[in-house]
């Protein structure tokens, strides 16, 4: 008996070895295909001279619950966006705070009772608030509370143009970010939606509605934040883009067609992850009736973004994104294995199933396995503490090259205290961070039942880029 449970041991330490070599190539892949595609991406300037001709009308919707503290800030950076034909759609899922008569008093705002066509499942509206300010029409819906996927069905009802941004209340664009998103949508008339490249907020510092300086806080929390959202946004999501295999169009800054999206069924009202959800919704809608489609990533068009700055709510944001994940692979679970979504299905959802959906329990059984094979003296500990500890400045060594790249991207300056700085954090990130969120994912799972209709809420700082 001991012989078979020391070999099943020993064959599962194995496992998890292979299991992070594969994601060690992973992630030299996502890295170097992502310093590749910054640096070539200069190209996408030639459609500037096509911009000044031709506009897509936009239609930028902000579902909004009780964000008192931002909302100003974030409707007047959005009235200040260098582009020449847009909307913005405030939606107020029935905020207990004075958001909305913030926005009222504010932008003297009065009411209007236009109809709303609701195409899209959505709680019904209460009051509708219109002004006209420089050109942009401001819209504040007032709606019954029903959730974020909910507030952006209403949005989508509202909204008077073919193309529609989704943003976050707390989150920020660069005054060039509508430029930036719609160059994809110029270039192919095949694509039907594009992710943006999001920032978070407490790195930066703002000069007329652009990021001049790029810095890592005092805060380490936000900090490992930053390394963690430059390895995604700068690696994952542009190396999935190379072959149309990103799952994902961030909540916080996306442009979608709305036809495509209603005709989908829109955003699902019980999911609490809306935006990977809509996304896979939108490769399974495109590829079920042949239509030929593109979801792009555009790395150039820039939003920037609150981090939590506290543990708490780094633990209920990521067990929320878990729990979302979770609920979306579910619903459209006809993509694993299915030769109709080629590579979405063989590539993109088996790394999102095996190394986020499923890394939570795989990592717990993958250390198990080795403190007891290391316990029955089946495993050659000294190779293994090398190997992990070779690992680990792997992965540090990529997370400082994509850093790097970064601010290359953005044209920051770069001195060699940010480098050791972000060594530092990187090293930080890798002991302490990622276990952090590995206990906040084992609670996604364990809490199910109890946090699957929950979205929870983040406090948010009052200072904001202005």
């Amino acid at each position: 008996m001991m012989n078979f449970l020391a070999q099943v041991i020993f064959v599962a330490s194995i496992f998890f070895i292979i299991y992070l070599l594969i994601y060690a190539t992973y992630a030299f892949m996502a890295v170097a295909v992502g310093a590749y595609t910054l640096r070539t991406q200069d190209r996408m300037q030639m459609l500037k001279n096509e911009l000044k001709h031709t506009t897509i009308p936009i239609s930028i919707i902000v579902p909004a619950y009780n964000e008192a503290a931002v909302i100003i800030k974030s409707v007047k950076s959005l009235l200040a966006l260098d582009y020449q034909h847009y909307e913005i759609i405030v939606v107020d899922d029935e905020s207990d705070d004075d958001t909305s008569q913030l926005l009222i008093d504010e932008f003297n705002m009065t009411i209007h009772n236009r109809p709303i066509n609701c195409l899209l499942e959505c709680k019904p509206h209460l009051t509708v608030y219109e002004q006209k300010i420089d050109d942009v029409n401001l819209t504040l819906i007032r709606k019954l509370n029903g959730g974020k996927g909910d507030a952006l069905n209403m949005g989508i009802n509202a909204c008077s143009y073919p193309y529609f941004i989704c943003m976050d209340a707390d989150s920020f664009l660069q005054k060039d970010s509508l430029e930036k998103i719609v160059q994809p949508v110029l270039e192919d008339d095949t694509i039907v939606s594009v992710g943006g490249m999001i920032l978070i907020s407490q790195c930066v510092q703002i000069e007329d509605g652009m990021a001049v300086n790029y810095k890592l806080p005092a805060s380490l929390l936000v900090s490992m934040q930053a390394i963690e959202y430059d390895r995604t946004f700068l690696g994952s999501r542009i190396l999935f883009d190379t072959f149309n295999g990103n799952l994902i169009i961030s909540g916080a800054f996306g442009l979608y067609k709305k036809s495509i999206v209603i005709a989908a069924g829109g955003y699902d009202v019980n999911n609490i992850g809306e935006d990977m959800e809509l996304a896979l919704k939108t490769h399974v809608y495109c590829r079920n009736n042949n239509i030929k489609y593109r979801m792009r990533y555009a790395p150039s068009a820039v939003c920037l973004t609150q981090a939590p700055s506290r543990i708490k709510d780094l633990v209920g944001q990521r067990r929320r994104w878990h729990l979302g994940l979770f609920q979306s692979m579910l619903a459209h679970w006809q993509i694993f294995l299915n030769l109709r979504f080629g590579v979405v299905s063989f590539l993109s959802f088996m790394y999102y199933l095996l190394y986020e959906l499923l890394s939570p329990a795989v990592e717990v059984f993958g250390i198990l396995s080795i403190i007891l094979a290391a316990h029955l003296n089946i495993l050659n500990v000294r190779f293994m503490v090398v190997f992990l500890i070779l690992y680990a400045l792997y992965g540090i060594i990529l997370s400082l090259c994509i850093y790097s790249q970064h601010i290359y991207q953005q044209k920051f300056k770069l001195s060699a205290f940010d480098l050791i700085k972000a060594f530092l954090i990187s090293l930080l990130e890798f002991t302490f961070f990622r276990y952090l969120l590995l206990f906040s994912r084992i609670q996604a799972f364990i809490r199910y039942r109890k946090n699957k209709r929950v979205w929870g809420t983040i406090k948010r700082e009052k200072e904001s880029p202005t």
